[in-house]
């Protein structure tokens, strides 16, 4: 097996990793200071983190029995591999998707049947009933809005894998925030429905690694039987209460991100480039004149780093650029018309 990389080199503007470009609220980091003067080291943490369970809960109106929370959306998801997964059961992806939900089920030892998706990047129902009748998935994953393509899942094709699937179906909205409707909606204590998000995105937390999942309580039930005893750390409770505090903040920064995104895609569209349709904050384009890892090559050389996909199976020629600030986002297109032009 090979582990899970992104390429860091030192440049000036980094737009590779899909991270806020602004800090927290000031007022956040002095609340946080603050709660962090008071933390009683010499003590465990909450091991149900219980405060913070219910103030996410309050934020989607779920009860905090329907929530778990980990070190970042990544350890949501191994734990939830490693409780309904593992050596003799199938897990269902449909690719190109986030490469970690492959990754983690194999580190589960479960079986990983890898569906795929349309030329355009769709979801071919058709090939998810053939994935589902003949794996029969304990859990079938969608990434919603998906990662590296950006596109968002219809409400309908939850809906059918929800009726198909015999198993879990998990949506993970990394990028949720960004999107016009969440799988959040459909959650029912009765459906066997998980969805996952992450701190690290709109509430400019990547340092942090906080993630979380709401789902049936009975789920949850089941994760708390697998997760290490004291895996989330009293600072980091703090931190994700605190930043639900600031929702109307972090609501408008999501909205000037998606109007940076646009105005990218919109750029984009006057330039030999395919552009793929995107609801997160980032997106997936293929330069049509030049060689993918050539045109990536090149930005680095500008200083400007962007996440070349150009080798990854499916995603021949493809880069993708996270939403920067609006300074950065002139500056990447600036570079990638010259170097195309040139």
């Amino acid at each position: 097996m090979e582990g899970y990389h992104s390429a860091q080199v030192s440049v000036r503007v980094r737009l590779n990793t899909n991270e806020s470009p602004a800090a927290p609220p000031d007022a956040w980091r002095d609340a946080y200071a603050g709660e962090i003067s008071r933390i009683e080291w010499h003590r465990y943490p909450d091991r149900a983190a219980t405060a913070l369970r219910q103030a996410i809960g309050e934020s989607h109106h779920v009860d905090e029995s329907q929530v778990f929370v980990a070190n970042g959306s990544n350890e949501v998801l191994q734990t939830l591999l490693l409780t309904f997964a593992g050596a003799g059961r199938t897990v269902a992806t449909f690719e190109p998707t986030y490469q970690l939900h492959g990754h983690l089920a194999r580190i589960s030892g479960a079986t990983v049947v890898e569906g795929e998706r349309a030329d355009d990047f769709r979801l071919d129902l058709a090939e998810v009933d053939r994935v589902i009748d003949s794996a029969q998935p304990v859990i079938t994953f969608l990434c919603s809005p998906n990662n590296p393509t950006g596109m968002v899942e219809p409400a309908e094709n939850v809906h059918h894998l929800l009726d198909r699937a015999p198993g879990l179906v998990v949506v993970d909205e990394a990028y949720g925030q960004f999107a016009d409707w969440s799988a959040l909606e459909l959650l029912d204590e009765e459906l066997p429905l998980v969805v996952t998000r992450t701190f690290s995105k709109t509430w400019s937390m990547a340092a942090a690694r906080l993630g979380y999942l709401v789902g049936p309580s009975w789920l949850v039930s089941e994760l708390e039987k697998v997760v290490l005893p004291y895996h989330l750390d009293t600072a980091k409770q703090h931190a994700g209460r605190l930043a639900l505090r600031f929702t109307d903040e972090m609501d408008e920064r999501v909205r000037q991100i998606v109007g940076e995104r646009e105005r990218i895609a919109a750029a984009l569209t006057a330039l030999p480039v395919q552009v793929w349709p995107s609801g997160a904050n980032f997106i997936l384009f293929r330069p049509l004149t030049i060689e993918g890892h050539d045109v990536w090559r090149q930005l680095v050389d500008r200083s400007i780093l962007i996440r070349d996909c150009s080798g990854w199976p499916r995603l021949e020629g493809c880069l993708r650029v996270t939403v920067g600030t609006h300074d950065e986002n002139d500056e990447f297109l600036a570079a990638l018309q010259a170097i195309l032009s040139s």
